[in-house]
């Protein structure tokens, strides 16, 4: 008799065992058999550098230091204008070259669209000249000598959003100031450039 309650007792074992298998949760769901939600990591973006045009920045013979910092040649009603974009954000471009050019970007992240981009550094004379001579024959760029320097720009309009777009290049000293943007033309801006970097006129 001993011997059949073990048995009995160990077949009901093995009832209740199944018994409260068959009613576990399967995984990834809740008691009542439901999924569980499951939170998912939504990705940073990644930043991408601001583009930049190509210009011959190297070596040259200039009288003109560049500038420490991208604020320091601005007017405070530029600044002003600007408050609240970001300048040099991580992964965006801006900070100062092998070459010793000083890159400006006022850009978000997150607005690859809206940003404005200045490059300013030492270039030889002759191959920076024929740079900008080739944007005015062969892109429609308005050249013109004002303050002691030579000045090319060009405005236009994104063909997809139909965004204002543009560059200006002022040289003068052995030195170029690059500007381009897209969606953000801050008046003065330029001018405010050449003026910081040759205050005597």
């Amino acid at each position: 008799m001993m011997i059949r309650a073990r048995r009995l007792t160990a077949t009901a074992l093995v009832a209740v065992a199944l018994a409260m298998g068959g009613c576990a949760p399967e995984p990834g769901a809740d008691a009542s058999g439901e999924p569980t939600p499951t939170a998912t990591a939504t990705p940073s973006p990644t930043p991408t550098p601001a583009p930049v045009a190509d210009f011959p920045y190297g070596p040259s013979t200039s009288t003109t230091a560049l500038p420490q910092d991208c604020e320091t040649i601005l007017t405070d009603e530029i600044l002003a204008s600007l408050d609240g974009i970001p300048l040099n954000a991580p992964g965006m471009g801006g900070g100062i070259r092998p070459d010793s050019s000083r890159v400006c970007v006022w850009a978000d992240p997150g607005a690859s669209m809206t940003r404005l981009v200045t490059v300013v550094g030492y270039a030889p004379k002759n191959p920076a000249i024929d740079a900008m001579n080739e944007l005015a024959d062969d892109e429609g760029f308005v050249c013109y000598a004002p303050d002691e320097g030579v000045r090319c720009e060009k405005t236009w309009e994104d063909d997809t959003l139909g965004l204002p777009q543009g560059r200006t290049i002022y040289y003068r000293d052995g030195v170029a100031v690059d500007t381009q943007y897209s969606n953000l033309t801050p008046q003065g801006y330029t001018t405010a450039i050449v003026q910081a970097l040759w205050p005597e006129g």
